[in-house]
């Protein structure tokens, strides 16, 4: 497994577009986000204090961070696409398979470098999180500083989702630029039946099958956060009360296609004559 992991991380980190893309995945939106937990005077016009609304305190924090971070993950799905399509432009998938790599392990190799990836931004995430939020909050009971602990592994397994149905289009496809414009037919289309389903059903029934879609069970893992945050401030607004929690059945979904991307990427690669 190292071995595999070695010969990828080799990969990309000696292409500069990929160190760049990389950067711009998980090191930028941490600093956005640190950045954002201090006050920021405008030339003595007005201050921006995003912590005086409470939106860093325990448990909001791990929500807020988590939903915010996880909208930067397409930087590296161009790195995951990419890998693919070098491999085939450069007729290198060829000669790993002649130095002795298995198409089993190449599929591996690939997929194991999603999880680090995924692994390391969880890890600082989780770590920027906490000290943020023993900054801010004034409750830092251990119960109530991880009661929402839970929305970091959401978080992995969302990037890990989403990065192995990057890397089954890049697989299909084998063209990184068409490999991205098929996500976005994919999205149309889920919306699509969505739409003929709540036509000929209702809207509760198109939604509960919705979300079983790919996109759709990634993003339903974790929900967007305004809702919350308003109602952090003005509680009285019960209309905008949602189901914001992480639910064991919808990670379960993402899982479940996170291992048929998977599959179906070595099958297709398997038949292939390369």
């Amino acid at each position: 497994m190292f071995r595999l992991l070695s010969i990828e991380l080799q990969k990309l980190l000696e292409n500069r577009s990929s160190k760049i893309l990389i950067f711009f995945s998980f090191i930028l939106p941490f600093f956005i986000i640190l950045l954002s937990s201090f006050k920021i005077n405008f030339f003595g016009l007005f201050t921006i204090d995003l912590g005086s609304v409470g939106i860093f305190d325990f448990p909001y924090i791990w929500h807020i961070t988590t939903f915010f971070t996880a909208q930067f993950k397409l930087f590296f799905a161009i790195v995951v696409v990419s890998m693919i399509g070098n491999e085939y432009s450069n007729k290198t998938i060829k000669q790993n398979l002649i130095d002795g790599l298995s198409k089993k392990e190449f599929i591996l190799s690939k997929f194991i470098a999603i999880v680090f990836f995924a692994l390391v931004s969880t890890l600082l995430i989780g770590l920027i999180t906490l000290c943020i939020g023993l900054y801010y909050s004034g409750d830092t009971e251990a119960y109530y500083m991880h009661s929402e602990i839970i929305f970091l592994l959401a978080y992995f397994v969302k990037l890990v989702g989403f990065f192995s149905l990057c890397l089954f289009l890049a697989v299909l496809i084998k063209r990184s630029a068409f490999a991205l414009g098929f996500m976005f037919i994919i999205f149309i289309i889920e919306w699509i039946l969505y739409a003929v389903i709540a036509k000929n059903y209702n809207d509760e029934i198109a939604t509960n099958i919705q979300n079983y879609f790919p996109l759709k069970s990634m993003w339903k893992l974790i929900d967007e956060p305004f809702r919350r945050i308003v109602l952090m401030k003005s509680p009285e607004k019960t209309e905008l009360l949602y189901d914001y929690a992480v639910h064991w059945n919808e990670i379960a979904i993402v899982l479940v296609w996170t291992i048929l991307f998977v599959y179906w990427s070595y099958k297709l690669l398997q038949k292939r004559d390369l």
